[in-house]
């Protein structure tokens, strides 16, 4: 005899499947010298070295009727992390600021590489996420910075 919730996964199983449910993928970690211009959807596990604020603007409307929530402040800050294979600059956003103090270390994911005058940047837009984790035990490799690498976008005729 099936209990009541087994009975509930049985008739909810059939169901999923037609509207095409997926199942959660295992997140596939990537280091930070295997990042690449104009890539998405990384996994990284890092340790946040330094953070830079470059914009902190409070807005000009403080009515509390803004267009939207979180509008009211902006806050951008530069954090240099890395992992024992390089580093990279990381561009963190509003509420990401709090969670990227120096020696922590974080797990970053779906995050996405910017081009930044030249240089790559990562940053986790609405769809990723970062979480604070327990300190890892690598050593970051401080001397391959992916961000003072320029890059050139080159076109190329096809013939």
């Amino acid at each position: 005899m099936m209990s009541t919730a087994e009975a509930e996964i049985d008739v909810k199983q059939p169901d999923q499947v037609g509207r095409g449910v997926t199942a959660k993928r295992k997140p596939v970690f990537v280091k930070v010298g295997e990042l690449k211009p104009g890539t998405n959807g990384h996994t990284l596990a890092v340790k946040v070295l330094s953070s830079t604020t470059v914009l902190d603007k409070k807005s000009r409307n403080t009515s509390s009727y803004s267009s939207r929530p979180g509008a009211a402040h902006t806050r951008i800050s530069e954090c240099l992390i890395g992992d024992e294979t390089g580093t990279v600059l990381f561009t963190a956003r509003n509420d990401q600021v709090d969670l990227m103090k120096p020696e922590t270390t974080v797990i970053i994911r779906n995050a996405k590489i910017d081009m930044f005058k030249g240089s790559m940047r990562l940053a986790v837009d609405k769809w990723g996420r970062i979480e604070v984790t327990e300190p890892a035990s690598f050593t970051v490799k401080e001397d391959n910075n992916l961000s003072l690498i320029e890059y050139e976008l080159v076109n190329v005729a096809e013939e």
